[in-house]
């Protein structure tokens, strides 16, 4: 099947019709918006342009580490102002999920391989956890991964965790080989993520890799390119496809995101994708592809 090759925006023209084109534009924020904890050039001044247009701003991120709440606050050292309501992360719609569609019983936990983000997510909707930032299982001592009774815990949840140790992954392990009906979940399947100076880390879906080889079975993923993201993103927005555009820095997350959703996609090459990755043979193709979201200030200054 013959595919279109993806357009690159040059001229002040080529970018006011981007504008024109979408009322919604949806930004992942690893690698398009910041990198760690540096900002992208010109991201504040191009969302501050938007947002005197009219444009629905909504960001959709699989980092799982942080609350929306943090993430808030991390806009806020930015410059830009956020609402809550439009921050979508791997970690919140691992929590709605859980809660609203899974509907966990009150006297079950959750086993969270995972950090402080994650477990306020899961917390701000009613869903006790276990594992996750507890000093017990936050060791580098080989202990007794004895569980109790694991049908107290209804699901394991794993997503990107800094201090992951081969505790929790025994007892998470455990947990889902004694108990049958223990759901496997992860928050998103990100191989890597980007940092400052085009360091890449260790993503969820690499740390998780070894529950899931050891299992024999892939977890319910969350994050992008999950629809489950999307819909719940809908649920809180009156959103219109044809008018949306989903920006992001990888092909396999991003991309393939607004390719499950029915939006039109934009790479940015200032996080994890290269030009030399969109050819001819790669599996998925962007409709636009820019340097870096900065090169929208070209509107902001042109009409100042």
């Amino acid at each position: 099947m013959q595919r279109s090759a993806p357009f690159f925006p040059i001229t002040v023209q080529d970018y006011q019709k981007l504008v024109d084109d979408y009322d919604t534009w949806m930004f992942d924020c690893d690698g398009v918006i910041w990198k760690g904890n540096m900002p992208t050039e010109g991201a504040a001044e191009v969302l501050t342009f938007l947002r005197s247009k009219g444009k629905k701003i909504i960001f959709v991120t699989n980092n799982p580490t942080h609350s929306r709440e943090t993430f808030k606050k991390k806009f806020a050292r930015m410059g830009v102002e956020v609402a809550v309501d439009e921050i979508f992360s791997s970690a919140y719609a691992s929590a709605v999920y859980i809660s609203s569609v899974m509907k966990i019983p009150k006297e079950k936990k959750v086993y969270v391989i995972g950090m402080h983000g994650i477990e306020e997510e899961l917390k701000e909707q009613g869903i006790s956890v276990c594992g996750g930032t507890d000093p017990a299982d936050n060791t580098l001592e080989l202990v007794d991964t004895e569980i109790g009774n694991p049908s107290d815990v209804a699901a394991v949840l794993a997503s990107w965790d800094s201090s992951i140790n081969y505790t929790k992954l025994s007892k998470a392990f455990q947990y889902l080989t004694h108990n049958p009906d223990c759901a496997f979940f992860s928050s998103d399947d990100d191989l890597t993520y980007p940092v400052e100076g085009g360091v890449l880390f260790l993503g969820t879906g690499a740390l998780s890799s070894m529950i899931r080889y050891a299992l024999g079975r892939e977890p319910v993923s969350f994050g992008k390119p999950s629809k489950t993201m999307f819909e719940c993103i809908a649920a809180k927005h009156k959103i219109d496809p044809s008018r949306t555009v989903m920006i992001g820095d990888r092909l396999d997350a991003d991309i393939a995101f607004g390719k499950n959703c029915g939006v039109a996609t934009m790479l940015v090459l200032t996080g994890v994708a290269s030009l030399a990755d969109v050819s001819d043979i790669a599996p998925i193709m962007p409709d636009l592809v820019i340097p870096s979201i900065g090169d929208l200030r070209i509107l902001s200054h042109s009409t100042s």
